[in-house]
């Protein structure tokens, strides 16, 4: 499980430069700039939790059982949230409105704090 874990942090980071790169530059002549700062949250975020999961990975702070369960909150955190804000900041440049999933953003976002609590719980217990 490590090694997934540890291979999708590797995937999710260097998609986050490949798209905070477009982000910066392919999006600039495309959409406003209030667009382009939050297509950066969504980068943003999605490369903090590249780092949580390569962190996960390599710990033994936590049982496997546990790895497993943040690793899948994070995950679909990753993907609910951040894939969101990116579909949300390019919604003029489609003829699908992503407004009706808006929703999917606090959604992700709750996911990302659960897999948070769930690692620190599961790290305060095996310290113990």
């Amino acid at each position: 499980m490590n090694k997934t874990i540890f291979s999708t942090g590797i995937f999710f980071g260097a998609l986050a430069v490949v798209l905070g790169a477009f982000g910066a530059h392919g999006l600039e002549k495309l959409v406003n700039q209030d667009a382009i700062q939050t297509f950066e949250t969504g980068v943003r975020y999605q490369m903090y939790h590249a780092f949580l999961l390569l962190i996960l990975a390599s710990t033994n702070f936590i049982s496997d059982k546990g790895k497993k369960t943040v690793f899948y909150l994070v995950v679909t955190g990753i993907m609910l949230f951040s894939f969101s804000i990116y579909f949300l900041a390019t919604n003029s440049l489609t003829s699908f409105d992503f407004k009706k999933i808006a929703m999917l953003t606090p959604l992700g976002g709750t996911l990302l704090i659960v897999g948070w609590v769930f690692l620190g719980f599961g790290a305060i217990k095996r310290i113990n």
